[in-house]
């Protein structure tokens, strides 16, 4: 699993959510780039950690993505916030 976040720092309520979510990741993975995690995990730690992660965060302001490695492609990506992927699959509007 691969967690990724970034937490809007201009407050220090900002501040501190960020490192309370670097605290929270770093007990369950390795720190791969400042705010990537590369986790292995069984489905009730990863629950338990999104749960954590979800009460942390605040979803208008921050962004928070779990990529599972070794899902079907559906279950890739689970995002949470204000970041919306672009669907690749869908039309295009130009």
């Amino acid at each position: 699993m691969i967690v990724c976040y970034d937490v809007a720092t201009e407050t220090p309520a900002g501040r501190k959510r960020l490192r309370r979510v670097a605290r929270a990741c770093e007990r369950i993975g390795q720190r791969v780039q400042k705010s990537v995690f590369e986790c292995r995990m069984d489905a009730m730690q990863y629950e338990e950690l999104e749960r954590q992660l979800l009460q942390i965060i605040d979803t208008g302001e921050d962004c928070l993505r779990f990529y599972r490695l070794t899902e079907p492609v559906e279950l890739h990506v689970k995002e949470h916030g204000k970041f919306h992927a672009v669907d690749f699959d869908g039309p295009l509007i130009v």
